[in-house]
Order: structure tokens, then C-alpha cells, then sequence
């Protein structure tokens, strides 16, 4: 008959137990406090009330802190120092660099000309059908109308409409602007 090796939980229910919530011997003994347990739970939800008042969308607990108001200037915009400003930072810098790399692509693919369209060619503007963006883009990325609208509304490009649709608008003329 082998011996196996158990681990022992003692519960103390004493309050002359120290103040960490548990020890661990070379036994492999633990002794858990029932205190440090209680203590750490309380902490917890006082923690976590003090939260719900800060929250405009608990229910039941009236938030003591006034929200923004339309107008002012941190309307609609994520706390200072919040994971949510982070990933939002980080996606309009992620854009950003998309926006760029989409110029940097209709500047090497385009034909150059100027803003009146007439084919001088002193290279103010630089053009391309939608078309040949879409082929050429299309193994960068599978967002080029979203990122083309982004683009226009920074003044980076321009065309007609207000959407661009593979097949019907293929011969679009897609203008960099300088």
C-alpha cells in the first residue's frame, strides 16, 4: 500500500489569525482566514459601489456625478486615461496610416494632371480610375471605399458621388489632391 499526498484546508474562524489571507507550508498545508476572505469581499463591493455611482448606465443607484452636457467640451468623448480613449487613439492612428498608404498608392499607379481635368499634365494633381485603384488595392486591403471616403473627408482626394461601387462607377477619376 502506497502513500499519496493530500492537501488540507483548515478553516479558522479566530480572529487571532495574522493578516495575510493564507500560508502555505512545505506540507502543502493551507490554512484560508475566513476574516481575510470576509475583509477581502467587503472590499470589493465597496469598490464596486463606489463604480456603479460613477456609471450613467447603473440601474437602481443614482450617479453622483453629472454628466457632460451637449456643448461642453468632454461631450461624447471617453474618459481621460481610459482604455476606451486608448483603442481610439490607436485606430485613428491605425487609419491614418492607411489613409497615407492609399495616397501613396494612387501617387505610383496615377497618371499625373491638374485639376481641370484637361490632360495638360503639369502634375498638380495626380489621377486614376477606380478601376485600376480597386485591382491594385484590393491585395492591400479590403477596406478601400471606406478608407477612399476617409481620405476625401481629410481633403486628400476627391471624386463624384458620394459612394463608389465596384462595376458601375469603374471608370470614376480619382484625384489627388495636393
Amino acid at each position: 500500500m502506497g502513500t499519496s499526498s493530500q492537501s488540507t484546508t483548515i478553516i479558522e474562524t479566530e480572529d487571532d489569525v495574522p493578516n495575510s489571507n493564507q500560508f502555505c507550508d512545505e506540507a502543502a498545508m493551507c490554512i484560508v482566514s475566513v476574516k481575510g476572505l470576509k475583509e477581502n469581499w467587503q472590499k470589493w463591493s465597496d469598490e464596486h459601489q463606489e463604480y456603479q455611482k460613477l456609471n450613467p448606465f447603473s440601474h437602481g443607484i443614482r450617479p453622483s456625478v453629472v454628466a457632460p452636457q451637449r456643448g461642453q467640451d468632454d461631450y461624447g468623448k471617453p474618459l481621460q486615461g481610459s482604455m476606451t480613449e486608448q483603442r481610439g487613439k490607436d485606430a485613428h492612428t491605425h487609419i491614418s496610416r492607411e489613409v497615407e498608404e492609399l495616397c501613396e498608392v494612387i501617387r505610383n499607379i496615377g497618371e499625373p494632371g491638374d485639376k481641370d481635368g484637361d490632360g495638360g499634365g503639369d502634375g498638380k494633381v495626380v489621377t486614376v480610375e477606380f478601376r485600376k485603384l480597386f485591382e491594385h488595392y484590393v491585395t492591400i486591403s479590403n477596406k478601400l471605399v471606406g478608407v477612399l471616403l476617409r481620405a476625401r473627408k481629410q481633403r486628400l482626394v476627391d471624386f463624384e458621388g458620394e459612394m463608389l461601387w465596384q462595376g458601375k462607377d469603374d471608370h470614376a477619376v480619382i484625384t489627388l489632391l495636393p
